[in-house]
């Protein structure tokens, strides 16, 4: 198996010693946030994003996919419209839907450098007057794009000028390990973005936490924020007590692990590069700065089904198909050397066995 999105990684040494502090203290009742979550992310944005939060601006959620498909209730109305750009997240393209909202996708498209960005020309030809919400994906999911500050300001005009409140998805953010790349946080672009922006992020794609089901949301302006606490309540859950202890030690003290699983990835990275380029020419991939998620293109192989073909050859990966991308299938890269050497092994057996 290499689809889903978290890691074959034991987690840093730090976060395990807390998790089990917090068993042996033996009593797991309701937990509400409290100063050492709270401080260690407001420290952490800080840190690490030069990003000057406030303890009100922040929710801690039991997830980011409850709340994108929340988002999708309290910014928008029954008649409004939402729009993404592909391919993407698949929650990014069912969120709207479960919603009972329009979804609106414009496709990427390739810049001078082959590098996956926005059409600025499409999206706004696609806009309606009833779309009030963007959905973004930074660092994206699947392609691995960090999107540049230049790339994000265009991003933002085109928001103001269409009035638009921006959903972004930043779990990715800590995981680039293309060390020229810099993950701009969207709230801080300018004031105006900061006051249409809810920032999501969580520490668990980085530190290969999913299962502690902890993260949370960053709403600057006070309206949206109210919003938003409207339409949580009453449905959305408490983080559970060993969420927020993870989430404390992995800012405060996972740094080191970090940057070592960086430098680990940046080479699994490279190996599946160099690997394409050399034995499968024909399996389109294309540079990538953050995440550990391999976007491939496999259109030239004239495969019916490519996921079905690789499952039948022995590696499970992602179908390119939720994600707006056909023809496209998602391998992760974030485990043990020797297994990525193996399933790079079967996809090249595979394909020139066919």
């Amino acid at each position: 198996p290499m689809w889903v999105a978290d890691m074959d990684f034991e987690i840093a040494p730090e976060i395990r010693t807390a998790l089990q502090a917090r068993l042996d203290h033996g009593v797991y009742g309701y937990t509400v946030p409290f100063a050492e979550p709270v401080n260690a992310v407001l420290s952490y944005l800080l840190r690490q994003h030069n990003y000057s939060a406030e303890a009100s601006w922040l929710n801690f959620l039991p997830g980011l996919v409850p709340a994108i498909n929340l988002c999708c209730h309290a910014f928008t109305g029954p008649k409004d419209s939402v729009m993404t750009v592909t391919p993407v997240y698949p929650p990014f393209l069912s969120a709207p839907n479960y919603a009972g909202r329009e979804l609106i996708k414009v496709p990427l498209c390739l810049s001078s450098k082959d590098l996956w960005t926005f059409d600025f020309e499409a999206m706004q030809a696609a806009i309606k007057p009833n779309t009030k919400v963007f959905l973004l994906c930074n660092p994206h999911n699947p392609i691995g794009r960090v999107f540049t500050r230049a790339e994000l300001t265009k991003l933002s005009d085109f928001c103001e000028r269409n009035d638009l409140i921006v959903i972004s998805d930043e779990i990715h953010c800590d995981l680039l390990f293309d060390p020229k790349a810099q993950h701009v946080v969207t709230a801080t672009l300018n004031t105006a973005m900061a006051k249409r922006t809810i920032t999501l992020m969580a520490p668990s794609k980085t530190y290969n936490l999913p299962g502690l089901a902890c993260a949370f949301s960053i709403i600057e302006d006070s309206s949206l924020r109210q919003q938003f606490n409207k339409t949580i309540r009453g449905i959305i859950t408490e983080v559970n007590c060993f969420g927020y202890a993870g989430c404390a030690a992995a800012y405060n003290y996972g740094e080191p692990w970090r940057q070592a699983l960086l430098n680990y990835l940046r080479s699994n990275y490279e190996l599946v590069d160099s690997t394409l380029r050399s034995e499968l020419p024909e399996v389109l991939f294309r540079p990538m700065q953050s995440t550990y998620l391999a976007w491939l293109d496999v259109s030239q192989l004239n495969i019916k089904n490519p996921t079905v073909f690789f499952e039948d050859n022995g590696v499970g990966l992602s179908d390119g198909t939720p994600f707006g991308g056909p023809q496209h299938v998602r391998l992760n890269f974030g485990c043990p050397r020797s297994r990525l050497e193996v399933a790079l092994e079967k996809i090249i057996r595979a394909v020139k066995l066919r």
